[in-house]
């Protein structure tokens, strides 16, 4: 998942501050991330002296080509621990064999409630939402409460969307259109919504950073994240009737040079201390229960109660013909 807020706090943990364990007693793992990955400096560093543990982190991109790079390394795989695969690419990870299993003792703490399957090959380390986002001072008070009010004249060429064959949140805004309207609906859905003017770009960070109008663009209505608001002060607005639950998750790679480290290290990214900095950093939910949230997110970015989901082995099995489908339907 390419997420917004990376940008403002992104942080290579290549072990080099005053608390990385240095010398021949050090352990090195190798976390691989997608480019949204925070942490907070002294967390990590505490972790590291206690640990005898030093992390060096890698990232690749977004969600899907994390997931692709882990498929075509796995014969040698690039690191020890994998951070990032959600859950619209979880199934393809798994059937490729990237993850090892492992059942960490923090799982019982929350991850399970979203786990995959039963092999404890995939932990989730956190919540994202893929939500509308508005922008009510450009709206003039019409404002979408809903998929169906996308296609109403009054919103034509006012909304910008991700392309879901090269954008993570792009994907989960197509199979939340396919979890709404079903199989035989989602076609005629994105028929209307592309006579309706809406714009398709490559990825997230030009959606949001480019076309949105509480940024720098012109179009009020957007595909993004329902936490995104509590980064804009309240000027803009989450639409929770159209949320899709997406999940990251974190497991050890199949292969690993260092199994045995990676496992702690995935036990830190499950634990206490990690999750109650996940929101501030990376401005998604943690998966942990009871862990407090900020504030402001009450009022500004309540978890979705009601997101809509499809089952992992269906995406897994349709995906790609869903994509295609879009990709003649939309662009074709």
């Amino acid at each position: 998942m390419r997420r917004i807020f990376a940008v403002v706090a992104a942080l290579a943990l290549t072990g080099c501050s005053a608390g990385t364990p240095t010398g021949p007693q050090a352990h090195e793992v190798t976390l691989v991330t997608h480019d949204s990955f925070v942490v907070k400096p002294e967390v990590l560093d505490e972790f590291q002296k206690s640990s005898g543990i030093k992390v060096k982190q890698i990232a690749n991109g977004d969600a899907g080509e994390l997931t692709n790079k882990l498929v075509l390394t796995k014969a040698n795989p690039i690191g020890d621990l994998a951070f990032g695969v959600d859950s619209t690419f979880a199934s393809r990870a798994l059937s490729e064999g990237v993850f090892a299993a492992y059942a960490s003792p923090e799982a019982s703490k929350g991850a399970q409630r979203y786990k995959v399957d039963d092999t404890g090959r995939l932990h989730a380390v956190d919540v994202g939402d893929v939500c509308l986002n508005i922008d009510p001072a450009k709206l003039g008070g019409a404002e979408p409460t809903s998929y169906e009010d996308l296609v109403d004249p009054k919103f034509k060429d006012k909304l910008v969307v991700e392309n879901p064959a090269t954008s993570s949140p792009g994907l989960a805004f197509l199979l939340g259109t396919i979890a709404k309207f079903g199989e035989n609906g989602w076609q005629e859905y994105w028929t209307k919504l592309k006579a309706n003017g809406v714009k398709v770009v490559s990825g997230w960070e030009e959606a949001y950073n480019q076309e949105f109008s509480a940024t720098k663009g012109t179009r009020p209505i957007v595909v993004s994240y329902a936490s995104s608001p509590s980064a804009e002060g309240g000027k803009t607005k989450a639409v929770l009737d159209t949320c899709y639950r997406q999940v990251e998750y974190a497991g050890v790679l199949a292969g690993a040079k260092n199994p045995a480290d990676a496992q702690k290290v995935l036990d830190f990214l499950l634990g206490e201390k990690f999750q109650a900095q996940v929101a501030e950093q990376m401005y998604v939910y943690p998966s942990r229960e009871g862990v407090a949230l900020p504030e402001s997110w009450a009022k500004d970015a309540p978890l979705p109660p009601n997101p809509q989901t499809l089952p992992a082995d269906k995406v897994k099995d349709n995906r790609e013909a869903w994509v295609e489908q879009w990709r003649k339907l939309v662009q074709g």
